[in-house]
Parts: C-alpha cells; structure tokens; sequence
C-alpha cells in the first residue's frame, strides 16, 4: 500500500512537471515569439530543471513567472534552451566531410547558396565561411544563417571570439584539412578575435523559425546539424519536408544523423558517403 502510494505521488508530480513545462512554452511564444513547443521533452526538460537550480527556484511555475514579469529571464530561457555553442573546427572528421561534399557540389553551380540552418553561433558559421574560401567557393557564393531567436540574432552578428581559441582550434582545423594557419583568417584586437570582414560579409544572418515559417529560397546546400536532435518527432518532419522544398536538384543536405525509412522524402536522397547523415537530393 505505501509503495503505491508514493508511486501515485511521483506520478502525480510527473504529471504537474509536465503541465507546467506545456504551460510555460506556450506563455514564451504567446509573450515572445520564441516556439520551443515542438521541442522533444527529455532534452528540454534537462535544461529547464538546471534553468531552476541555477535560479534557486522549486518549480516550473516560478520560472514562469519570471520569464513572463522580469527582464531579462525570457532572453536567459531561450539561451538555455538554444543549441550549446559550438568551438571553430569542433568535429573534425565531419568538418572534412562537409568540405568535400561542397566542393564537389557547389563548383559547377554559378552562385550557390548554403543555407546553415540554427547554427551553434558563430563557431560553425565561420567554420563553415573559413572551408568555402580555403576551396576557392567563398567570393561567389552566399550563406543564409538563420536562427528562430533575435536575442540569439543580435548576439551572431556582433560576436567575437577569445584570441585564444585559435591557437586550440589550430589541431582541429589542420585535421580537418585545413592547410594553412587558421589565424590568418582573423583580426585580433584586445584579445577578441573576428573573422576578416571579407569573410563576414558573405553571410547573411536572418530571423527565420524552422517550427513555423514556410520556404524562403531554393538552396544547393542545406546543414542543420546541430538543433534537430532536440526535436519532437512531428517537427523533425516538417523540418526534413521544409528542406526538401528548399534543396535544388543535386544539392547536398547535412544532417545529425541517418535518415530511417519513414522519414519524409527520404526516397528523394542519396547518400554521399555511405553511412551518416550526408545527402545528395537525386529526384
């Protein structure tokens, strides 16, 4: 009798936990625009309790009140809930992959396109601008870097990175094929370092939610490979259809993983490399 009853307690406060979290979403979109509904829980669930314990708050509930009454609280949510920022060249053998497949896709095309869809802030953005020059791509060719939040946004635009870091980032960047000295590509000043303005400008960094708005551009390549394994099965859907209609004919789609069988228009891709989640759109 005392175990079921602390079990039906447990439910109980389970059952409240999850109430509060589908209440405090809503109150974030309503109130800020920001749509975290269609989020997988368990991930989601993670950073909002260490949202509480760093706050000394005891419920969902109180962190509502909050994000919907204190400045400032909403912004520190949505940084919390956001993909963690990634360091330059941070995955190497997938930074080599991603140079291949577009170099090999992007040069017969006159002005391509590559959409970096929710990128974890300026490290795999300029990550990804440093690979387009070093294979002749970058002068003409466009990124779009869109990010759901303009808190998120505004920080992209105006960001710096530690001096530091290029030294550490060095390792990564030649295992990466990199051939050259990554802080050439940088000016450094006060111990802050930012991509050469030649660089910076070729992307375009653009409000854009891929839980509510509609395709914007046709694109010969498309890399989400940060944000979809946050996710909700009904968004990750809607997400693989809205590249889908995005991605031109033999563009290159990255993704977190694998694409399974009942994936949307997974019939339309093939794989590039065999295995992991890079495409080639083939029909």
């Amino acid at each position: 009798m005392g175990e079921s009853s602390a079990w039906t307690g447990f439910a109980a406060v389970q059952a409240t936990e999850e109430l509060e979290i589908e209440l405090l979403l809503e109150a974030l979109y309503q109130r800020f625009g920001v749509d975290f509904r269609g989020y997988g829980r368990t991930a989601l669930r993670e950073r909002l309790l260490a949202m509480l314990r760093a706050r000394d708050l005891e419920t969902i509930s109180g962190l509502q009140e909050r994000v919907l009454h204190e400045a400032g609280v909403a912004q520190d949510m949505v940084r919390a809930l956001a993909v963690p920022k990634a360091e330059l060249f941070d995955h190497p053998g997938d930074t080599r992959r991603l140079r291949i497949a577009l170099g090999d896709s992007l040069r017969p095309t006159a002005l391509p396109k590559v959409w970096l869809a929710e990128p974890a802030g300026v490290g795999e953005a300029w990550t990804l601008a440093i690979l387009l020059a070093e294979e002749k791509l970058y002068a003409r060719t466009e990124v779009f870097a869109t990010l759901g939040s303009d808190e998120l946004l505004l920080e992209a635009r105006n960001a710096s990175l530690p001096a530091e870091q290029l030294e550490q980032a060095q390792s990564r960047y030649a295992a990466s094929g990199g051939g050259g000295r990554l802080a050439d590509y940088f000016e450094v000043s006060g111990g802050e370092a930012r991509l050469l303005p030649r660089l910076r400008e070729r992307i375009t960094w653009a409000q854009y939610s891929l839980v509510t708005d509609a395709s914007f551009n046709e694109f010969h390549a498309i890399v989400c490979r940060r944000v979809l394994p946050d996710f909700g099965p009904l968004l990750r859907q809607r997400v693989l259809r809205l590249f889908r209609d995005s991605l031109s004919l033999f563009g290159v789609l990255g993704l977190d993983r694998e694409l399974a069988p009942g994936d949307a228009a997974v019939e339309d891709y093939q794989h590039l490399f065999g295995e992991g989640g890079w495409y080639k759109r083939v029909r």
